[in-house]
This record gives C-alpha cells, structure tokens and sequence, in this order.
C-alpha cells in the first residue's frame, strides 16, 4: 500500500485500508488447526501422527520410555542378581557379553530419541518462523494503513481549518 499521491483519489485509499485491515483481521483471528485448542503446537500434533502410523516408531518409543524408567532399573537388578548369585558359578564374562550387547541396542535407541528430538526441534522453528514471518507481513500492511489514514486526515484537518484573518499584509 502506498500514500494517496496527485491524481489517486481518497476512496482509493480507504478501500485499501479495508483491505487490509480485513486481512489483518484474518490474519490473526483464521481458523486454527484442532492443536491450538488442545494447547499443543501444531508441529508436536503432526509428528505424533506421523509417528503413530509407523509400527517401527511407536516399537521405538515403547522401548525408549520404558528403558528411561525405573522398573526397567529395578528389573536388570533383580536379572543381573539372580544372574550373578543363581546361573552361573562366574558369571562375569557372560553377564558382560549380555551388558555390552544391551548397551549397544540401547544406546541405539537413545539416538532414535535423540533424531526424533531434533526433527521436532527444527520442524517446531521453522514453522515458528512462518508465523512471525507472517505477522511481520501483516503487522507491516496494517502500519502502512494507519499511515495512509493518518495522512489523510492531516490532509482534511489542513483543508478544513478557516483561513486566518488575524494576520495583515
């Protein structure tokens, strides 16, 4: 939008302020996605479905959430115990066989956690930056807006006021 110039009429001018006030408006009262009603980003709601339609993913999420609890703690103690006091009679090399293995596959799933982690992380700040990207836009027209009206009313204000007949010539 840009200030009524020589020859551009007022109407002009106000239509496009209505324009963007109307997208202004839109712009921050649209229609939402379910998630904000939920009080969840919407970048968190979409990789949960994304995730929930991979059986691989919501096995790897099962195991990384039971593997960060403490059952899963009080469980390796009570194995690695009946292990040591009731399976073999030197049990150290087999139970480290069995540890290093389990640390492996571990290990693998906290990098699964980790990447899903990051993927959130930048699918969240990118989306992040299309909304203030678009508020910026918006706020942008709206400030042109005023500043168009503002002129014009300067312009009427100027127009209206009576000549002044204190001063002589």
């Amino acid at each position: 939008m840009t200030p009524v110039g020589p020859g551009e009429t007022k109407e002009r001018a106000v239509d496009e302020h209505r324009e963007a006030t109307a997208a202004g408006a839109a712009a921050v009262g649209r229609p939402r996605p379910p998630a904000r009603e939920t009080g969840r980003h919407p970048v968190s709601v979409r990789l949960d479905a994304e995730r929930a339609a991979s059986l691989q993913l919501r096995l790897a999420d099962r195991v990384t959430a039971f593997a960060g609890s403490m059952p899963f703690v009080y469980l390796h103690i009570l194995v690695f115990g009946a292990w040591m006091l009731f399976v073999e009679r030197s049990p150290w090399p087999t139970l480290t066989l069995a540890v290093s293995l389990e640390a492996i596959f571990l290990s693998t799933f906290v990098m699964i956690g980790q990447n899903r982690q990051a993927s959130f992380q930048q699918a969240k700040a990118d989306h992040d930056f299309r909304e203030q990207e678009q508020e910026l836009k918006t706020n942008t027209e709206l400030t042109r807006a005023i500043h168009v009206l503002t002129l014009e009313l300067h312009e009427h204000l100027v127009d209206a006021r009576p000549p002044d007949t204190t001063r002589e010539a």
